[in-house]
């Protein structure tokens, strides 16, 4: 296979879900194919070089928080040229669907990843766990998982009494329990908020020793989000299929956290729940220096305030 940057335009915006998949199919049709699974999901594919990105992601979070609307591998299959396999669900699903299992049985006989150097699967919450169990298919591989849930079984996960209507759903048989998906891949990522119980307990079962555990605390339960604010998701893919990415340099880009005033605003008021009210006058000090937001002198009055009474 050879490499090219593929060249075409999108205008993906302001669609409804329809018009979007119809625009989305006509790209990959052009490109490579896209293909319809069960009555939920659907499959594109962009044919360019030999490097591989697949992701799992909501069709309605794509048209509302992806940069032009636009599937996340777009970007890449332009710039990068690499080939891009997107896998959309229409509503939040886990991709726990016999038809997107057929799919990856077929592609797996059909000798679709052996085609590929390098392979990177991504995916964000329910997308982070089909991204860590889906890459089974593709030995070799390598995950990233943001705030992935292992399974939501709940004879494994019956401490987690979140996504109760959600249960219903088949997390047995084929590509299934996500930590046990993982053994043939590389290296996988798991990033999560430290500070979030149950999060942190369903990051901790992936125990594999290849597994880099990725602590964003306070970051809160939307990394895919507050990676995009922060400049820096797509850069830890590109890291990632660059063969560089590891724990210190994954650390060194959530850096860029200290100058978002969401996060900033968020510890301040974490610190103020915690009684550590000195270090977060010292905070908004800083911040008020720096930031024309009005959080932070409004928070430092009310913290002077306090100390005065």
């Amino acid at each position: 296979m050879v490499d090219k940057h593929l060249s075409f335009e999108t205008h993906l915006s302001k669609l409804s879900k329809n018009a979007w998949l119809s625009e989305v199919d006509d790209i990959c049709d052009d490109h490579g194919f896209f293909e319809q699974l069960g009555s939920d999901h659907f499959a594109g594919f962009l044919e360019a070089g030999n490097n591989l990105l697949v992701t799992f992601e909501d069709i309605e979070k794509v048209q509302s928080q992806n940069a032009r609307s636009e599937p996340r591998g777009f970007t890449f299959s332009r710039h990068e040229g690499w080939s891009y396999l997107a896998i959309f669900s229409s509503s939040e699903s886990w991709f726990r669907d016999p038809a997107v299992f057929d799919f990856f049985d077929r592609l797996v006989d059909d000798g679709f990843f052996e085609d590929f150097e390098k392979i990177v699967f991504y995916g964000a919450h329910g997308g982070g766990y089909a991204a860590a169990a889906f890459s089974v298919a593709a030995p070799g591989s390598t995950v990233i998982a943001l705030r992935p849930q292992a399974t939501l079984d709940a004879a494994t996960t019956n401490w987690d009494p979140r996504y109760r209507k959600f249960r219903s759903l088949d997390f047995s048989g084929r590509y299934a329990y996500a930590p046990e998906m993982i053994e043939g891949a590389e290296q996988v990522f798991i990033a999560y908020d430290s500070t979030d119980h149950l999060d942190a307990a369903h990051a901790a079962l992936f125990r594999q020793p290849h597994v880099t555990m990725v602590r964003c605390p306070l970051m809160g339960t939307n990394l895919d989000q507050t990676f995009d604010r922060l400049g820096i998701l797509n850069i830890v893919i590109k890291l990632a299929m660059d063969g560089s990415l590891n724990h210190d340099r994954f650390q060194q880009l959530l850096r860029s956290r200290r100058y978002d005033d969401t996060y900033a605003i968020g510890l301040i008021e974490h610190l103020v729940r915690s009684n550590h009210m000195s270090l977060a006058r010292i905070i908004c000090e800083y911040k008020a220096q720096r930031s024309k937001n009005p959080f932070y002198k409004a928070a430092l009055k009310d913290l002077k305030r306090a100390d005065r009474d």
